[in-house]
């Protein structure tokens, strides 16, 4: 730990119940002690992060009630339900399920009324008791599997929604489940007379194990969330600083709000405004794995014959021409093709074709093209432009090399994910939106607001490092701001107030003022120090000192809160530091030299 009074990051970020924890120096020791900036995002999952192990982290909800308590919220339908049987986990969680004897065809299920909609999967862990077919109601279709440990060819049977997955969990357990897209009212699962037979006379006898249903959003079924009378949350919650570890190691991510205007985006199938061109590809499956760990990236395969193998995104929803927009998604090669984007002559100014066996950018007309590696084959390719054409159209191909006309040969093509639009000049963090409409993002902000008392109220010091890949944008409004006790205003650092992008600026306002001229900031690790001392601040930037930048009182400047904002920025906090007292000159050189 630092001689500093606060801490925050380095290599200790941290969060306690949705905050972050900072480390501040006890009053009557030099040991640091936990305090917590409260932090706020919104109250939906949009938000997402790279997470320690390289993925994509996103929110998670089981929009179920009781989800393995199943005499409770659940109907049990023509059947009695027993818990306390031997699980998929080892525990005795799990239920047998019985039918009633029928004289007439009935369906024999258990069910729970919902109100949901959007694209949606719901799950569940089933065994064979006496019958090896079962059956899943998702709100919208039915889909037939078969349990029996012993059966050979394919689980999936009649598969209204093309969406039905098994997996083999070992012990005669397996967890099932399916996808769609639309409003649902009601989950099912229950026993079948036979493959496409939901309804059937029952003999009494008939029984299967059950354990741990889910309801989420999206196309997969992803790790199981316990829930009781209410639903419950896991992953990336509302309101949860991200620490996000692209490259490897923590920073604190804090963006601006945007809003992605791509319906469906992981979906794609089930989107509108993707269409194909011509006959030219096939929107395969969804069986490659995404940069969130999933097998829910679309496969979008080559027809048979020459000529382009292309799809589009049409009729952009939500936009205004003239107005300047970034399109994101993330490609995959599939045998070696790589993929080109193109405004059809009618869209956002794109136009470039990106190699994915290494990320290089092959053509870029506009250049206004970038690409970022996310791992195991992935890229995020981003393009920014103003909209210019009435139909709005992006047109997507599967290239060989760099020709956009060839032969194709059916097995080869791109795998798709994650596509987003957002309004605005730069990328942000991935928004996923499993709605048939738009979904925002609310801005990150970290703080705390009173209490510190850290100086002596002459002097203190504010160290700042930031990765400006994520490039701050202009704005009147700082990105770090520290206030007083007693004196008025604030100091901290800001973009600069002009176009240029990159440029690093001061803010002080009411009892302070700033001397200083923008100055860029280059890439990557930047270092910031403000050193204050009787009514002068000077300024460090990457180890070189700027005399004078900041004036303001003598005294009065006990350091009593700070504000960490992503209201007008996209960035990657590293650490800040707070001392009580001023540094020396070759201290804060040393501190903030690259």
């Amino acid at each position: 730990m630092s001689s500093a009074s606060l801490q925050l990051g380095g290599d200790n970020w941290a969060a306690k119940d949705g905050n972050l924890l900072g480390y501040q120096r006890s009053a009557s020791s030099s040991v640091h002690i936990p305090h917590e900036f409260t932090f706020t995002r919104g109250s939906n999952l949009a938000a997402t992060r790279v997470a320690a192990n390289g993925l994509i982290e996103k929110g998670r909800e089981n929009l179920l009630l009781q989800s393995n308590q199943f005499d409770t919220t659940w109907t049990i339908s023509e059947g009695t339900i027993l818990g306390g049987q031997s699980g998929y986990d080892g525990s005795s969680d799990a239920w047998l399920y019985t039918d009633n004897v029928g004289t007439t065809s009935k369906s024999h299920d258990v069910r729970q009324s919902v109100s949901e909609s959007g694209v949606n999967c719901f799950s569940i862990y089933a065994k064979m008791g006496t019958k090896a077919w079962v059956k899943m109601y998702d709100g919208l279709n039915t889909c037939f599997f078969n349990i029996d440990p012993n059966y050979v060819g394919n689980r999936v049977g009649t598969d209204a929604t093309s969406g039905g997955r098994v997996e083999d969990v070992g012990n005669g357990w397996f967890r099932l489940s399916v996808f769609d897209n639309g409003s649902t009212s009601l989950v099912l699962f229950g026993i079948a007379g036979s493959d496409g037979s939901g309804n059937y006379t029952s003999d009494g006898t008939g029984t299967v194990y059950i354990q741990d249903a889910q309801l989420e959003q999206g196309l997969v079924a992803t790790d199981y969330i316990e829930t009781g009378a209410t639903t419950v949350q896991a992953g990336l919650l509302e309101d949860e600083p991200r620490i996000d570890y692209t490259g490897g190691t923590g920073s604190l991510l804090l963006e601006p709000s945007r809003t992605n205007l791509v319906s469906n985006n992981e979906y794609l199938e089930g989107n509108a405004e993707f269409s194909i061109l011509s006959s030219s590809v096939t929107f395969a499956d969804y069986t490659e794995t995404s940069p969130d760990g999933n097998e829910n990236a679309l496969r979008v395969l080559e027809a048979e014959g020459s000529g382009g193998h292309n799809w589009y995104y049409s009729n952009l929803g939500g936009v205004t021409n003239g107005t300047t927009y970034c399109i994101s998604f993330f490609a995959k090669s599939i045998k070696g093709r790589n993929i080109s984007i193109n405004e059809g002559g009618v869209g956002m100014d794109v136009q470039g074709i990106i190699d994915l066996s290494d990320g290089s950018i092959l053509a870029d007309v506009h250049n206004n093209i970038s690409v970022e590696p996310y791992g195991n084959g992935w890229y995020r390719i981003s393009a920014v432009g103003a909209m210019n054409g009435t139909s709005q159209r992006i047109i997507f191909y599967s290239v060989d090399g760099t020709s956009t006309s060839f032969e194709g040969n059916t097995t080869s093509g791109v795998s798709l994910w994650g596509v987003q639009l957002e309004e605005g000049s730069y990328p942000t963090s991935y928004i996923p939106n499993h709605s048939g409409g738009s979904v925002t993002r609310d801005a990150d902000s970290s703080n705390i607001t009173s209490g510190l008392s850290i100086g002596n109220g002459s002097e203190f010091g504010l160290y700042y490092e930031i990765d400006v890949d994520a490039i701050p944008r202009n704005s009147s409004s700082p990105f770090i701001q520290i206030q007083f006790a007693t004196a008025n205003g604030g100091v901290g650092i800001k973009g600069a107030s002009d176009a240029i992008a990159n440029y690093i600026d001061l803010y002080g306002t009411t009892d302070f003022s700033k001397y200083f001229s923008s100055r860029s900031m280059g890439n990557g690790i930047i270092k910031f120090f403000i050193n204050y001392s009787s009514g002068t601040g000077d300024f460090y930037l990457n180890g070189t000192k700027y005399n004078g930048a900041i004036s303001g009182p003598t005294s009065g400047c006990e350091i009593d809160s700070v504000y960490l904002l992503g209201s007008a920025y996209k960035l990657k906090a590293k650490q800040i530091l707070i001392f009580p007292t001023a540094l020396s000159d070759a201290q804060c050189i040393t501190r903030t030299t690259l």
